[in-house]
């Protein structure tokens, strides 16, 4: 079960304890369609990934990379995005970009 999801997000920083990270919050019908695809899996296979990840083909420009997406409490889902793609893409924090996901 493959699903691509496209979107525009911006690029923001967040300082954790140890280290700054990179993320992209996203909503509205991308989310949606991650949260369908994360149950309809959770059905199928009968058991949630860590933390209700959904494992990703990330693709911001040429850039691609596996990864995965995180839920948050409030419906919206979490992409870091490593320094690696922000300097192959030539992104800082605060910029928009478009994203695409093949979903797992």
């Amino acid at each position: 079960m493959t699903e691509q999801v496209a979107f525009t997000a911006e690029i923001a920083r967040w300082q954790g304890e140890k280290a700054v990270y990179h993320v992209v919050t996203i909503g509205g019908e991308a989310a949606e369609a991650i949260t369908m695809h994360e149950r309809l899996r959770r059905l199928e296979f009968g058991a949630r990934r860590g933390f209700g990840s959904v494992k990703v083909m990330a693709q911001v420009g040429t850039t691609r990379w596996k990864t995965s997406v995180f839920p948050s409490k409030s419906g919206e889902w979490w992409l870091l995005v490593g320094r690696k793609v922000l300097k192959a893409e030539d992104l800082v924090a605060g910029e928009k970009a478009a994203i695409a996901l093949e979903l797992f």
